[in-house]
């Protein structure tokens, strides 16, 4: 007999005590609830997967639009960037407008004051030069009056020339 048939063989009873075991887990119902945690433990992996892919969506539709926004603020500092060179352009040349303008008036104000001081030296030099023309005409009529008598006309002439000029 085959030692797996002879009940006095221990391979016998090893067979019998294995086919047992796997006659009391198939009624209670093992394999079900061995094939119940694999089928969870894949839907936990699938939602695992699931959550990842969602994340990894999630994450490139962030980045694109961090790269969206990023590529809208450097157009907008270059744009900032352009408005601020033609503002500092124009303010050039504003101010160089009003230096200009300001150098003239400045010239006309120093033309104006050099035409005055010569319009009152001129005055002056004409004041000094009367002032000099009277005495002197003082000392000619007073020399040719010292001899002679004294001339009610000339008298009235030399007064209102000393009036004049005084």
């Amino acid at each position: 007999m085959p030692p797996l048939l002879d009940p006095q063989n221990a391979e016998f009873w090893i067979m019998i005590a294995i086919v047992v075991f796997f006659v009391v887990l198939w009624r209670a119902k093992v394999p079900g609830m061995a094939a119940k945690a694999l089928d969870d433990a894949a839907a936990k992996v699938q939602a695992h997967l699931d959550e990842a892919k969602r994340l990894r969506e999630e994450a490139q539709a962030l980045l694109a639009q961090i790269q969206t926004q990023r590529a809208e603020t450097e157009r907008a500092a270059a744009e900032l960037l352009r408005n601020a060179e033609k503002d500092a352009e124009r303010m050039r040349a504003e101010a160089a407008v009003k230096l200009e303008e300001d150098v003239r008036r400045r010239g006309q104000m120093a033309e104006r004051r050099i035409a005055l001081a010569e319009a009152q030296a001129a005055g002056q030099v004409k004041a000094a030069a009367a002032e000099m023309a009277a005495q002197a005409a003082e000392a000619v009529f007073a020399s040719r009056i010292a001899g002679a008598a004294s001339d009610p006309l000339i008298d009235q002439g030399l007064s209102k020339l000393a009036a004049r000029f005084s």
